[in-house]
């Protein structure tokens, strides 16, 4: 760590502490050319991949518009905040482990939906609609179908 004071390369750790939340590191540090002392904070930091828009753009990830439109999408139905928080979570994990740099839209659309399948039906159809662009009723009937085969799959292997 380079001093602040005199930019000597040189200095040493003379006390760690770790942040009531456990998030940073305080290091208390010496500069072992001028002996002066000062302080730095050690925190993790999450690279999320760059954006790619359908129209090429690219854009940093923005966590609050993954939020909202969950959100939106689960407007007036009975899922906890709890289990929003914890789509939200899954889905920037994967976006987290994704390989490479830049990820597109359509990957985040897809997982969003795979979450709001597993989390209210209602909502995935209605966010489906907005991201598939449906055109008439038809696409909505279909999407509706999809959902009904692993349900109606189950009920037959149980009889």
């Amino acid at each position: 760590m380079k001093c602040p004071f005199c930019a000597h390369s040189e200095t040493q750790v003379v006390d760690s502490r770790v942040s009531e939340d456990g998030d940073t590191i305080r290091r208390r540090r010496r500069c072992l050319d001028c002996d002066r002392r000062f302080t730095t904070y050690e925190r993790v930091e999450l690279s999320m991949p760059t954006i790619v828009k359908r129209n090429g753009t690219r854009v940093e990830f923005d966590i609050k518009k993954l939020h909202a439109s969950l959100k939106l999408a689960l407007r007036k139905r009975p899922v906890s905040t709890e289990a929003l928080e914890a789509a939200v979570a899954r889905i920037q994990e994967a976006l987290l482990n994704t390989p490479g740099k830049e990820v597109s839209t359509g990957h985040i659309g897809e997982l969003v939906m795979n979450e709001l399948k597993q989390l209210d039906q209602v909502a995935y159809v209605r966010f489906a609609s907005v991201y598939k662009s449906f055109e008439d009723i038809g696409e909505f009937v279909k999407a509706i179908q999809e959902m009904q085969v692993p349900v109606n799959a189950s009920k037959l292997e149980k009889k």
